[in-house]
């Protein structure tokens, strides 16, 4: 009779356990099962040109930043300066993902903030960015020149993250031979 009182208990206690873990952890620092692996294929209309297409083929051969973003994300307003200084910088192309957004939106918000990007793809449904496991945005993604995925930022790329992480992996990755 005891020990049938004890099994939900036990249950119980190893549930708060769990929950104590998980409460520890880092959302940001989700690990990506993409890490390593090639870039989910996409081919979508261009933001400024619905006639012109972009697609994870085009970019082989580069290093380059995927960085998905929207005109309702206030946290993507808050990157999007160090995003702008990095694209400014040369070091690598960076392709906009313009996630769930309306075309006209996202088209005001970057005159009104400018455009950092080499290309900007329209991901008006949001499917790219379920193949690439977006969380929300803003997320940002380095490719090798393989099309391999080498880092995810989950939320806004910082000026910590940029210099620390994201900047010296790009700087390797394009010494790395084709």
């Amino acid at each position: 009779m005891k020990a049938r009182h004890l099994i939900p208990l036990g249950i119980f206690m190893v549930l708060v356990i769990f929950l104590g873990i998980g409460l520890t952890l880092d959302p940001k620092e989700v690990p990506s099962p993409l890490i390593d692996k090639a870039a989910p294929a996409f081919d979508l209309p261009r933001l400024y040109d619905d006639t012109a297409r972009i697609s994870v083929e085009d970019m082989k051969g580069k290093v380059w930043l995927l960085n998905v973003f929207a005109s309702w994300c206030v946290s993507c307003r808050a990157e999007h300066r160090i995003i702008t200084d990095f694209a400014n910088s040369g070091l690598a192309d960076v392709v906009g993902l313009n996630y769930k957004d309306a075309e006209a939106d996202a088209k005001i918000w970057l005159a009104r903030l400018g455009n950092p990007y080499s290309a900007i793809a329209v991901d008006a449904e949001g499917r790219v960015g379920i193949d690439w496991g977006v969380y929300g945005v803003p997320e940002t993604f380095v490719m090798d020149k393989k099309g391999i995925i080498r880092y995810k930022n989950i939320g806004p790329v910082t000026v910590q993250s940029l210099n620390e992480t994201i900047r010296p992996l790009v700087e390797r990755l394009l010494k790395e031979p084709n």
